[in-house]
């Protein structure tokens, strides 16, 4: 029965809602190993073996929310905080371009100090010290001015998960402050300014149902997003989450091959959280539909500091060490690194 789901999806791109919870709620234990398996085919079919690497640059961890579940949160006293300097974020730039990375992620909380001013300044510098690289921004919700400027100054992508797809979840997760309407005006103004855009949510969140999942589906095939990224939540002990168990690899990974099926031209994280709950998530990611992978360009000295969840692997590698050690782990999964800025083939 679910293997003539599987294969329905496989050619359709699409089921039912009746259909998609079958598979999303199943504990036949072969139905992750066959969702796998069709949804490595079609990732080969589109981008062949593949995989791009994103160099991920955390240059603030001040943040103004008090989203819940991050360690980052605003509330959370026990951070040592820290912003990196448009000097030290070019050093990093450098040193990834030097490794073979030709996108650069600038990733952050949502940090005042960042002004349009110093986000172009930074953007611009970027762009003209790599003009050949992909500038990808995860600094959350702004104005569209604001995102219209980052993108005038060079930026191409940017990356804003959804979280979740339904007000009433998206209230037990976020504070009155913050909505999932201006989310998503975020995503769509995004779209019209002409970014790549990702977007994308946690598998495993509190009080998250197949529902839920289903309806975070829904809304991604009406984003029609380029990038899709989701892992499992993990628990962070200085959050209001703190007794909330974590999601699971085996989730996380069932729904990944789904989105593999249902976006075949999207590019698919393996994330660092699928890593960081499995010793081997993040080869399982790439065998389960996944081809990007954003290993850490941060001085090694901020990044146990960047903690949006426990146990963040990855915090003590220097870049070179790290990506030597990515790419053979990438091969041995039956992949290859590439040198590319790895745009979206649709």
């Amino acid at each position: 029965m679910l293997q003539g789901l599987i294969a329905k999806l496989a050619v359709q791109h699409d089921l039912n809602d009746a259909e998609m919870l079958q598979l999303l709620t199943s504990t036949d234990s072969e139905t992750n190993k066959l969702l796998a398996a069709a949804a490595d085919k079609q990732r080969r079919a589109v981008y062949g073996d593949a995989v791009y690497i994103r160099g991920l640059i955390e240059f603030t961890n001040y943040c103004k929310n008090n989203c819940y579940y991050c360690g980052i949160r605003a509330g959370n006293c026990h951070v040592e905080r820290y912003r990196l300097t448009k000097e030290e974020i070019l050093a990093c730039c450098a040193e990834g371009y030097a490794l073979d990375f030709r996108t650069f992620v600038l990733q952050g909380g949502e940090d005042p100090y960042f002004t349009d001013e110093r986000m172009c300044d930074i953007i611009r510098s970027m762009r003209a010290q790599h003009p050949d690289c992909a500038i990808t921004l995860s600094i959350g919700e702004k104005e569209r001015a604001s995102y219209q400027a980052y993108f005038d100054a060079g930026a191409n992508r940017y990356l804003l998960r959804h979280e979740t797809a339904l007000d009433e979840h998206y209230g037990m997760l976020h504070p009155a402050s913050m909505s999932l309407a201006n989310r998503k005006r975020c995503l769509f103004d995004l779209k019209e300014i002409g970014y790549q855009v990702g977007s994308g949510f946690m598998v495993g969140s509190p009080w998250q149902r197949p529902e839920n999942i289903l309806a975070d589906i829904r809304f991604l095939q009406e984003l029609q997003p380029d990038m899709i990224g989701i892992g499992p939540y993990i628990t962070h002990a200085q959050t209001p989450f703190a007794d909330k168990p974590s999601g699971t690899a085996e989730q996380t990974l069932r729904v990944l091959s789904m989105l593999r099926l249902l976006f075949p031209y999207a590019l698919l994280p393996s994330t660092t959280a699928l890593g960081t709950i499995a010793p081997n998530g993040r080869e399982l990611g790439l065998q389960a539909g996944g081809n990007v992978v954003m290993p850490n360009l941060s001085p090694v000295s901020v990044r146990k500091k960047y903690e949006l969840y426990a146990n963040k692997i990855c915090t003590g590698e220097e870049a070179a060490q790290c990506i030597v050690c990515l790419k053979a782990r990438v091969e041995a999964a039956g992949y290859r690194v590439v040198v590319d800025r790895g745009d979206v083939k649709r």
